[in-house]
């Protein structure tokens, strides 16, 4: 079941309509670092994409997959359930981590953003690439930077560049440097954009109602057992009598004891050679469902972006893959393993002797997985990128920024949920390899999840109308569901007409509709305590919540921390650090959250010990092929 709230939550009884979800979960809050259009920093901004709910369909998909994978060893279900609220925790992520001792680093000037550009568009810039410093002197930067230029004379001369080229020329520029950039496209850009056809994330349909209708393809996407569209959308109750006559004929079945199983992926064991945050995500839903998971990281890679978030739960070995000694070492991992994890661009992990072809010749029932931004089909499967392209590429800056100037979603959605796909994807190959001996190549992309959080508006038909919210001033779709300030901050109304006679407050203005209706809602609200407010609706049975900014304050509240959805650990020489927890729950093979990411290298001796080298370790480290002190876990 996928509740709004946990049927053990003291709230499972509220009207949890999305935005409700929205605002106990500082989905109204701007991304940090993020220039906001309109200041102040306490107006809540209305985003019309669903996280909640498609983080729960995500996590339910990957759930059900491994409950199905624990009923081939037991021969017995179990229940499921995926509370909306927590499942947005997942793409919290990073929001809510929190160093308690020591202090990340920020830069005081960030390469990373949006540019205009000569022909009127927005282009997003990610500096996080090898190409980076190239791409700077190439641009006549670096001169500048290296000066000592402030950071608002580096942001004036980075404008003042981008204005000489257009969006387009840009991208060429980028993609001949080998760094990282992409235009900021409206929804219907990416519609028919030549990577979201040729990639198949967007298809033509035949609508039994609306007629030629385009919109999202499959995702993840897998080599023997591919899935889908298997038939148009059908109109509401086609197959009645077909669904009752199947309920007539099943026989029903006695129910069982709950009683603990296994963990659904124990005895599986997973290389995670992935990097900041969509594969490793992957690796570490892996891990909570029971995996061995073995995260390998390069020793030339200083610090491990995103460590404390994402590899909770892993084993952790720094193995320098450039040394005869470290591949020979990685081979023989390889040889244990069930499931390989990478997040490179296409062509590059073949490059290196790693493809999925060269370690299927090795280990035929592999199990690997590709993630990357665009996936493996479509003339940007060679580009690198980020969440920030994602967003760019596929309409979300620009439906969140407005027309203004394009903003990213206040959580890397793409980047976490494509990890969660790739982890549906993982299980559905171990399910097939368990009836098969089989395995197969896997992948998934940020474009392809940008695309499936956006399903509802990325569809083009006769009469579509693109109508729906967007901007910084967005604050709902309308008086009785958008956010209203009160005498003490803001909160979200999730109503029906027929709703407000039974609030004692807003009773009299039930006969008002439209913008009447939203003007003197507005100004009755703002005379209003909102806490007050929010208590009297909900005890009428009214969608409606006091709208969170402070992602700290959410992470500290007590009922998150007792549903195991903010953690608060000691970490390896860091002290304590605050992380969000899973959300699935599974009578009987519950997740296990796993130890704290542990110090970079530091399980080298136990990894080692599993190939039968444990007594060549200090060689190893005394030669550099392992290392095992010096990686910051910190980023």
């Amino acid at each position: 079941s996928l509740p709004g709230f946990g049927s053990d939550d003291p709230r499972a009884g509220l009207k949890a309509w999305e935005h409700v979800l929205g605002a106990a979960t500082c989905a109204f809050s701007q991304r940090p670092g993020t220039p906001r259009v309109h200041p102040p920093v306490s107006r809540p901004v209305f985003s019309a994409i669903p996280f909640s709910s498609s983080y729960g369909a995500f996590l339910a998909a990957v759930s059900v997959t491994m409950a199905l994978q624990a009923r081939t060893k037991s021969g017995v279900g179990q229940r499921i359930e995926i509370p909306l609220f927590d499942a947005t925790f997942t793409a919290i992520g990073s929001r809510g981590l929190r160093y308690h001792k020591v202090k990340a680093p920020h830069p005081a000037f960030s390469w990373s953003r949006q540019l205009p550009t000569k022909d009127g568009r927005w282009f997003m810039y990610v500096h996080g690439n090898k190409r980076f410093e190239a791409f700077i002197k190439e641009i006549g930067l670096a001169e500048h930077r290296d000066a000592g230029a402030s950071p608002e004379e580096l942001g004036r001369r980075f404008d003042e560049v981008f204005m000489k080229r257009t969006a387009m020329e840009w991208e060429a520029f980028n993609e001949a440097v080998g760094t990282e950039g992409g235009s900021c496209n409206s929804s219907a850009e990416w519609l028919k954009h030549p990577q979201a056809l040729e990639s198949k994330i967007i298809q033509d349909f035949e609508d039994p109602e609306l007629g030629r209708f385009r919109g999202a393809g499959i995702t993840p996407r897998l080599s023997d057992t591919p899935g889908e569209v298997r038939s148009p959308r059908p109109k509401l109750d086609a197959h009645r009598q077909e669904i009752l006559k199947e309920l007539q004929t099943r026989k029903p079945i006695a129910a069982e004891a709950e009683k603990p199983l296994r963990a659904a992926l124990e005895g599986v064991k997973v290389l995670d050679l992935c990097i900041i945050l969509a594969g490793p995500t992957c690796g570490r839903t892996l891990a909570e469902f029971g995996a061995d998971v073995i995260k390998i990281d390069s020793p030339h890679r200083n610090p491990v972006q995103s460590h404390n978030d994402i590899n909770r739960a892993k084993r952790s070995i720094l193995l320098d893959l450039k040394t005869p000694e470290g591949q020979k070492i990685f081979w023989q991992l390889v040889d244990q393993a069930d499931v390989v994890l990478q997040n490179m661009r296409k062509g590059v992990a073949e490059k290196l002797g790693i493809g999925y072809e060269q370690i299927k010749a090795r280990k035929p029932g592999i199990v690997y997985c590709s993630l990357n931004t665009f996936g493996q089909l479509g003339p940007y499967a060679m580009r690198p990128g980020h969440e920030q392209i994602a967003q760019a590429i596929s309409g979300m800056q620009l439906r969140y920024g407005g027309g203004d100037k394009p903003a990213l979603a206040p959580y890397p959605v793409n980047d976490y949920g494509t990890g969660l796909l790739g982890a549906y994807a993982v299980a559905l190959a171990l399910f097939n390899r368990n009836k098969t001996g089989k395995g197969q190549h896997v992948d998934s992309a940020l474009a392809y999840t940008a695309t499936m959080l956006q399903t509802a508006f990325l569809q083009d038909y006769p009469g579509k109308k693109w109508d729906e919210p967007s901007g910084q001033d967005a604050l709902g779709t309308g008086p009785l569901y958008r956010a209203y300030e009160g005498k003490d901050g803001w909160l979200f109304l999730g109503a029906k007409q027929e709703d407000l006679s039974r609030c004692a407050e807003l009773k009299d203005l039930a006969g008002k509709q439209g913008a009447e209706l939203e003007k003197a809602l507005e100004a009755r609200i703002k005379g209003l305590g909102v806490d007050a407010l929010v208590a009297s609706l909900q005890t009428a049975d009214i969608g409606a919540y006091r709208i969170l900014l402070d992602s700290n304050a959410l992470m500290d509240d007590p009922l998150v921390i007792k549903r195991g959805l903010s953690l608060t650990r000691e970490h390896d020489e860091i002290g304590p650090v605050t992380t969000t927890g899973p959300a699935p729950r599974l009578s009987r093979t519950p997740l296990v959250v796993g130890r704290p990411a542990p110090k970079p290298g530091s399980d080298a001796a136990s990894i080692l010990g599993d190939i039968g080298l444990g007594g060549e370790f200090d060689r190893l480290v005394r030669e550099r092929v392992i290392v095992t002190d010096g990686i910051s876990a910190i980023s």
